[in-house]
């Protein structure tokens, strides 16, 4: 079954809901000046299991389902929004946004006639519904045996929590100009924090991963590829010396350390930033913004990824959008609002985390990619430096592009060689002056294992990150050894 018929059998269907009734539904939006319209359907299901101590502490399962009208004039936005799916609230909802009129200046927007067929997409996952495909006691048995795996690598390992999540959603935007499109998106997550003790002291380690598959994914050799992950920063974390402050080199690891590249430049190649001229990036398209050799992608079509799309939540198909192309400044991520605005193209990048919340232009899958070094090269290029692999917790400024990013795994490089853990390591910076500090760039791009969430003005949604392994010259660092 398409997408089209899984959203309608959600949808529309149950609703008596057809192509003759929300065009109806515009007519109501139209009787208005305003420039753009559209109707945003949502269906989930999900849910959440956690085990500690191989008891299952807590398990939930959520339905959610509803409907956001959004009308557009000019740079005003009208949004209203209801779980109640049916003819008279769809009508209630497009008569609360027809306010907009009166304070827009927008032309009388073309009304085009809805063809009953959904737009052509390509798929970048499968339309799966994982909740449903695993039965709950296969699911607690996985993360009995992930829990299992931590327990039998170290004796010191004293307290180990798994987690699991899975979510299906269907979703259908009905849009002004005639385009009705749809998606299922499965979604499913797996966790694992582990404590370690020894002489008094304790310290944890964490892992995990996922995408837009179903939990078959999640084989005893992945699980204990994140057992071994999890305990291996526990460990070293109980090894580790303070570390020291001050200005050093710094080697990110591949992958996850991207997110210091979403959070610190990221956030700050959105376009209503831009478009506001709130972000360190503004007016600045064409220009040389970090050191040769860095590229920056953020690409919505990667296969099987937590923050890959068929299409945003406009309804447009997500893309590879070139954000940064050897260090010259070549694009921001769009929306249709801001976009229209800019008089740029859309990117597919209009994301929302509900039907209760209008989209905005966001990220998806962000990655620098490869250069040309390998990351042994890198290593031992440095003589006194850090070595950051891991990352917990940061803080962005979007206007000045200040960052604080703590490190969760990181170790000393001394004369070429990784010596020994730290903790406490803090990453102090500024994210369009990192750029220019990139002075190697490795060949070994890896993307993150598929658990990222990114929050924006309230709204959180899964996203993508990755990254070759890098040096940075002159980063400040942050320590307990200062």
């Amino acid at each position: 079954m398409d997408s089209f018929a899984i959203a309608d059998q959600y949808l529309l269907a149950p609703y008596e809901l057809n192509t003759d009734r929300l065009q109806d539904v515009f007519g109501h939006i139209h009787s208005h000046q305003i420039d753009y319209a559209d109707i945003y359907f949502q269906y989930s299901r999900s849910e959440g299991w956690v085990l500690e101590e191989g008891i299952v502490k807590s398990g939930s399962f959520n339905i959610d389902q509803g409907v956001g009208v959004r009308a557009v004039s000019g740079e005003k936005t009208a949004f209203a929004y209801s779980d109640d799916i049916s003819n008279q609230a769809l009508i209630s909802a497009a008569r609360a946004t027809r306010a907009i009129a009166a304070q827009g200046g927008g032309a009388q927007a073309h009304i085009t006639k809805l063809s009953g067929n959904t737009a052509r997409q390509a798929l970048y996952y499968p339309s799966l519904d994982p909740v449903a495909l695993c039965g709950d006691a296969d699911k607690i048995s996985m993360l009995e045996r992930l829990e299992g795996f931590a327990r039998a690598l170290d004796k010191r390992v004293i307290q180990v929590m798994a987690s699991l999540s899975g979510e299906y959603e269907v979703v259908m935007v009905v849009r002004s100009d005639g385009l009705l499109a749809s998606d299922v998106r499965p979604l499913v997550r797996v966790s694992l924090q582990v404590i370690v003790e020894e002489n008094g002291l304790r310290e944890q380690g964490v892992s995990g991963g996922g995408g837009r598959f179903g939990y078959a994914y999640f084989t005893d050799a992945v699980l204990q590829d994140y057992a071994q992950k999890a305990v291996r920063q526990a460990l070293a974390n109980l090894a580790a010396k303070p570390a020291p402050a001050g200005s050093m080199t710094v080697v990110l690891g591949s992958g996850w350390p991207g997110i210091l590249l979403h959070e610190a430049i990221g956030h700050g190649l959105e376009a209503d930033f831009n478009r506001k001229g709130s972000s360190a990036f503004s007016g600045r398209i064409g220009e040389r913004v970090a050191a040769p050799g860095v590229t920056v992608v953020d690409d919505g079509t990667i296969r099987d990824r937590r923050g890959s799309l068929n299409m945003d939540d406009e309804g447009n198909p997500t893309q590879c959008t070139m954000l940064i192309e050897d260090g010259i400044l070549r694009g921001y991520l769009q929306d249709s609002l801001n976009a229209r605005l800019m008089n740029q193209p859309v990117t597919g990048n209009g994301r929302r985390e509900s039907f209760a919340h209008i989209p905005m232009p966001r990220m998806t899958n962000t990655c620098m990619l490869n250069g040309d070094r390998d990351p042994e090269e890198i290593i031992a290029s440095v003589k006194q430096g850090l070595y950051a692999v891991n990352f917990g917790g940061g803080q962005v400024d979007i206007t000045s592009g200040k960052f604080v990013f703590s490190a969760a795994e990181a170790y000393m490089i001394e004369n070429g060689k990784i010596t020994y853990p730290v903790k406490g390591a803090t990453l102090i910076g500024n994210g369009p002056d990192v750029l220019t500090r990139v002075s190697m760039i490795g060949n070994d791009l890896a993307l993150d294992p598929g658990v990222g969430t990114c929050g924006k003005e309230g709204q959180s949604v899964p996203v993508g990150v990755g990254q070759p392994t890098l040096r940075i010259d002159g980063l400040t660092v942050g320590g307990t050894n200062g």
